[in-house]
């Protein structure tokens, strides 16, 4: 027998939780984040709910502006939450799209630094604010792929079963939500003439591929969320959902005389809008009742 004074040996030591550990940078990256996203996407959002156009680029509509404060708005709260979670799996779902939306934008900045107000001049505050935009995107983007590298880099072991799966009926919608998303995402950034066209008011390039960009995320997002195949995996992400989804509505409600109701594309828009919204709420009362439901299946074994 050991004697009580021996050292402990590894194999008495208490297991690592699975999969890899959450590093800090990640959290401080997401919080970071939804900071700038609280101020910067409320003040987008704000602005355009009293239809004035504010932003780094010139738009036609404040429609598209507000929209994008409105998913920076939306997305604020599932980030606070990362800081919370222990295992990378937990929030992969939010920071995955979360470094698509920083990388995608900081690239159509650059791509397009012709239409932003710093390179085409103007009024000294969106002159000022299209600096502040490129400047504070490209740094969080250096740091998105710094520490998502020292993330994967972090040794870990294999993430256990699923102890809250989604519901069956539910992969389906959730399939064609997050395809949808990611095909018109897809199709704004890379053929934003094209594509502008199925958008129901009037954009420009960059203001297409912005949109495009976000619209990415969501679908990646989305996606991700149905690889996962756990509630418990997606609660980040499922807190953003709903905010996002309410905030696109606010905008597009305030706006709507600038948007063709008339149009298949407005439709699908309002459906997807809603999908959101749908997805993010039956997902945290799903994950409710899982929660619920697992202290009296222990106590029942």
């Amino acid at each position: 027998m050991p004697n009580a004074t021996d050292p402990p040996r590894p194999d008495d030591a208490a297991p690592a939780p699975d999969g890899r550990h959450l590093t800090a940078g990640v959290a401080m990256l997401a919080t970071a984040v939804a900071v700038v996203s609280l101020l910067v996407g409320g003040l987008l959002w704000a602005v355009a709910l009293t239809g004035h156009v504010f932003g780094a680029w010139h738009s036609a509509q404040s429609l598209t502006q507000g929209l994008v404060g409105a998913a920076m708005l939306g997305t604020a709260p599932g980030l606070f939450a990362v800081g919370r979670a222990r295992a990378w799996h937990e929030v992969r779902s939010l920071v995955l799209p979360l470094a698509v939306v920083l990388c995608g934008l900081f690239t159509v900045s650059l791509l397009n630094a012709g239409s932003l107000y710093i390179a085409r001049g103007g009024p000294v505050v969106p002159v000022l604010f299209s600096l502040g935009w490129l400047f504070v995107l490209g740094l969080l983007c250096v740091f998105a792929l710094i520490t998502l590298t020292w993330q994967y880099l972090t040794p870990g072991r294999p993430v256990g079963p699923s102890a809250a799966p989604l519901p069956a009926w539910s992969k389906p919608a959730l399939a064609v939500l997050g395809s949808a998303w990611l095909g018109i995402g897809t199709g704004l950034l890379v053929r934003p003439g094209f594509w502008s066209g199925f958008v129901p008011w009037s954009v420009g390039r960059l203001d297409a591929q912005a949109l495009g960009v976000w619209a990415l995320a969501l679908g990646v997002g989305v996606l991700a969320a149905l690889a996962e195949d756990d509630l418990g995996r997606t609660g980040p992400a499922l807190t953003a959902l709903p905010g996002t989804g309410v905030a696109f509505a606010a905008v597009l409600a305030c706006r709507a005389s600038a948007v063709d109701w008339s149009s298949g594309p407005a439709l699908s828009l309002v459906a997807m809008v809603a999908g959101l919204l749908t997805a993010g709420l039956g997902g945290r009362v799903l994950l409710a009742r899982s929660a619920a439901a697992r202290p009296l299946e222990i106590s029942g074994t």
